[in-house]
């Protein structure tokens, strides 16, 4: 827990000087003094911990500072204006953005709970930093959980599963939205997740041997091409296996989990070449391809994704992205920040890569009732994709299950609102007919007719619902 530690981790992606990490090392550890966790460690170790996650997060050097400060205004003498003298205004500023989210208080369900996240989601718009130093407290938070009262302990999981864990996947950060998912699980039904754990075990190590065959085979096929690669088994998350036991209503031996294999290459061109490969030598499932490099998530991420059989006759699930990809899956949002490097080097595309961040927070800000953000805000986070197209060949990316209603709103609110009715693959249907990815869609309109009340209903997309909404308030239609 050394300041050469933290430096030597910070050192291997930047050659920053380290003058201000020092400074806020010492700075902090003085600061927190004698103070003890519930865990009876010494408080600094929290601290470190967090600048230690950001760090693993390859944040810039204002950002690691800002973990290890972060508390210091909220739990010491500390004031953010001596933080400004010390460290200058951007440091203080992320710490004074994560110290407001801090004394912010979700344990009820209600109004002001919404009220308390709406603020803190428009904190960061004005910078994304502010939201990686919270999540990191957070992670730390939930891996020394066991020291904390029952009561405490259900709390800070239900917030945790509910808000941050979705929070880390519109970021992008899936490693750490698995980890807050698993350990809220642990917490929330500690039963299951003993039960489910277990058997996830029991069978990786039936499957094993057959993973390491079909990974000796991948390689030797693979080899021969003379493309660089490097192979990835991809890790187990326990809670969204018990979710899908869940949402399909069946016992854990009948859940069809594919074991996974990642292969990382060096460009774009060369991952389709890879793919040619391995469908010529391992036969691909019908319908399991899925091309999110032409067609990428909202966040971000990029990989193809094929399923094919192993000589044993089981499936194996194989995403092959690029060096660049991989890191945009493992660090999400964080991946893009400006690394305030050496050379002051910037990532040119980032206004790009963030621009669905900052939309999204637009509308946020649109909505009124502090409960409709809050529905709004738990909706959008679904980030499950179809692909439908417009009669031009548009494609837009909706969440499943959407409906020409949501489609008609994507495009533009006042196609939505004067929507009457809806052709798909030039067949007439139904208002509230679920979209389908490679649908083309045709939407029919006739002015002033107005969205109906029904349509609550059935839309699937949180834009589409408050611009109905908005509507009825406007034409004091009664909702």
């Amino acid at each position: 827990m050394s300041v050469e530690e933290l430096i030597k981790k910070f050192s291997e992606y930047s050659n920053q000087d380290t003058t201000m990490l020092e400074l806020a090392y010492n700075f902090a550890k003085e600061a927190h003094g004698e103070q003890k966790r519930a865990s009876g460690e010494s408080y600094f170790t929290h601290v470190y911990s967090v600048a230690e996650i950001l760090a693993d997060f390859k944040m810039d050097q204002p950002t690691i500072c800002a973990g290890l400060l972060h508390d210091t205004v909220e739990d010491t003498k500390i004031t953010i204006d001596i933080l400004k003298n010390e460290f200058g205004e951007e440091v203080a500023n992320l710490v004074e953005g994560v110290t407001k989210i801090e004394t912010l208080r979700f344990s009820s369900r209600d109004e002001a709970q919404a009220e308390n996240w709406r603020k803190m989601i428009l904190a960061t718009a004005k910078d994304i930093r502010v939201i990686m130093v919270k999540l990191a407290d957070r992670l730390h938070n939930m891996r020394t959980l066991n020291y904390l009262s029952r009561e405490k302990q259900l709390e800070i999981a239900y917030e945790t599963l509910t808000l941050y864990a979705p929070l880390s996947q519109r970021l992008g950060i899936f490693n750490l939205k698995s980890e807050l998912e698993d350990l809220s699980f642990k917490y929330l039904y500690p039963e299951e997740y003993e039960m489910l754990s277990a058997k996830i075990q029991l069978r990786y190590f039936k499957r094993e041997k057959i993973l390491e065959d079909f990974k000796n085979e991948l390689n030797s096929v693979l080899e021969s091409s003379k493309i660089p690669y490097r192979l990835l088994y991809r890790a187990k998350n326990i809670y969204s296996i018990y979710r899908k036991m869940q949402k399909q209503n069946k016992p854990f031996e009948e859940i069809e989990d594919t074991l996974g294999v990642r292969i990382i290459t060096d460009t774009v061109v060369n991952c389709y070449v890879l793919l040619g490969i391995v469908h010529s030598h391992f036969k691909p499932t019908a319908n399991s391809f899925t091309d999110y490099i032409a067609m990428p998530k909202k966040n971000l991420y990029q990989s193809l994704h094929t399923t094919v059989m192993s000589r044993s006759g089981e499936p194996i699930e194989i995403q092959i992205r690029t060096e660049d990809m991989h890191k945009t899956a493992e660090y999400g949002i964080a991946a893009h920040w400006r690394y305030k490097m050496g050379q002051n080097a910037t990532d040119k595309h980032l206004d790009e890569k963030l621009n669905w961040l900052r939309q999204w927070i637009e509308w946020l800000q649109e909505l009124e009732s502090p409960r409709e953000f809050l529905e709004s805000f738990k909706t959008d986070l679904d980030l499950e994709q179809i692909f439908v197209f417009t009669p031009k060949g548009d494609v837009k990316p909706l969440p499943v299950g959407a409906t020409p209603v949501d489609f008609a709103y994507y495009i533009h609110s006042e196609i939505g609102d004067n929507c009457v009715g809806a052709k798909v693959n030039s067949k007439m249907v139904k208002l509230d007919h679920e979209l389908k990815s490679g649908d083309v869609c045709e939407i029919v309109t006739r002015k002033n007719s107005g969205p109906k009340k029904d349509w609550l209903n059935f839309v699937k997309t949180a834009s589409a619902r408050s611009k109905i909404r908005k509507y009825l308030r406007e034409h004091k239609i009664e909702d």
